[in-house]
Formats: structure tokens, sequence, C-alpha cells
């Protein structure tokens, strides 16, 4: 049987990247994924109309979060995975970025995830079982030279996730975080060689993930492998700042 068969799915940012990613492994496991993007663009077709989802939705906007879980319910019947994957970027050094710079990444990444991670759990304390996943960063281990943004967002999901996994435990509720390194995606690839060399260097595997390796460590986490496993945060990073 396959890991994840009759389980339902919701994933934010999934249109494209690792969350795309993410959504195309769980459906190859058997799960039914609902995908919440600011651009769900062709995700329901190219992952297939009868088990996938796709609908615009602002992680921001609680109401807009809520629906995308009723999707999920009203769809599939059901809610049994979370991953809060939506990201932004808006990168500069403190002497430079703005304060809409800084409120726009807590708000998607922290806030999003914030929002996704307690109105799954509410709804999974009354099924008395889910798996919710966020996706943090290595940013948030170590942080990022330019990314004051971005690392306290990041770090702050895995507190967010610590302290969440603590009140649902007893429900059956699990709650884990991911932390991807350099990971190979259309955003990553923008980069000027420079840095991309610079980060590679850092790397003891000697190169970068790709975003199908971060999908399986998010199957792991939201599958019946990981059953005893919560309050975790695993590195997807090639052994970068061990």
């Amino acid at each position: 049987m396959s890991l994840l068969e009759g389980r339902v799915a919701v994933i934010t940012g999934g249109a494209q990247g690792i969350g795309y990613s993410i959504a195309e492994k769980f459906v190859a496991e058997g799960a039914r994924v609902v995908i919440g993007d600011l651009n769900p663009g062709a995700a329901q077709d190219e992952l297939g109309d009868g088990v996938t989802r796709a609908v615009t939705c602002d992680v921001t906007d609680s109401e807009q979060m809520a629906a995308l879980l009723d999707t999920a319910r009203h769809e599939f019947g059901r809610l049994d995975i979370m991953v809060n994957n939506a990201g932004i970027t808006r990168d500069a050094t403190m002497r430079k970025m703005t304060e809409d710079q800084f409120d726009q990444v807590i708000a998607v990444h922290l806030k999003g995830a914030w929002n996704g991670t307690r109105m799954a759990a509410a709804i999974m304390r009354e099924q008395q079982r889910g798996s919710i996943v966020n996706i943090s960063s290595l940013s948030g281990k170590v942080g990022m030279a330019g990314q004051t943004n971005y690392s306290a967002a990041k770090a702050g999901i895995i507190g967010l996730t610590k302290a969440a996994a603590k009140e649902v435990a007893r429900f059956n509720v699990r709650v884990n975080a991911l932390q991807p390194g350099l990971i190979r995606t259309a955003m990553t690839e923008a980069m000027p060689q420079k840095v991309w060399d610079q980060k590679m260097a850092e790397i003891p595997m000697v190169r970068a993930g790709e975003p199908e390796e971060v999908a399986g460590v998010a199957l792991f986490l939201a599958s019946d492998l990981s059953s005893y496993m919560t309050g975790t945060a695993l590195e997807v990073t090639g052994g970068r700042f061990m």
C-alpha cells in the first residue's frame, strides 16, 4: 500500500518549486491534494484533476486560509496533512531593508504558517489524527546576511512548530518542521554565480539539493513512518552548517 493512501493533504505555495515537488510526491503515494497558491496556474491539470484541486489563497488572510481547508473537506471529505510551505523573499541588508519588506516576509512565512497550523490543528484534533509539516530553512538556524526578515521568520517557524506540537500532541496531532539548505530551484539558480559558488563551498556533500529530496523528507513526516515524532526540525542541507 502507498504511504498516503486515502489521506488528504493541503499544501500552501504548492504550484511551483519545493511545494510542487511535495504535491507530486504525495499524489504518487496515494494522497488527494489541495494546493493553495497566489498563482495556482495549471497545477491541478498537471497533477491530475481527479486527485488534485488548486485554489487561489493568500496565506496571510485568515478567511482565505479557512476557505482553503474547507475546500479539502468539501472536495475530498477530510484533512489529514497540512504543509505550510508558502514563502517569499525580500532580501536586503538591514541598512537598506524597508519596514514594508520586513513586514511582508514575516507575514507570509510566519503568520501564514501560524494560520495554517492553528486552523489545521483545530480540524485534526476533532479527528484525533493528523500531521502538520512546516517548511522553515537553514537560514532560521544560522542567520544569513541580507536576510534579517527571512531568517527571523524561519526561526520563528521553529518556535511555532515546537509550541504547537506541545499543545496538540495529546490529540494524536503531530507538528514537525523541515529546514532545507541550498535547493536547486528557479529562485536559487537566479543567484549570481559568485554567491552560488560561495554557498556550494559550505556543503560537505558538494552539491545542491533537489526539490524532490525535500519532498521525500516531507513525505516521511506526513506519513506513519514518523508516527512517534513531533516538535522536530529536520535539516535537508547536504551537511551544510552542521
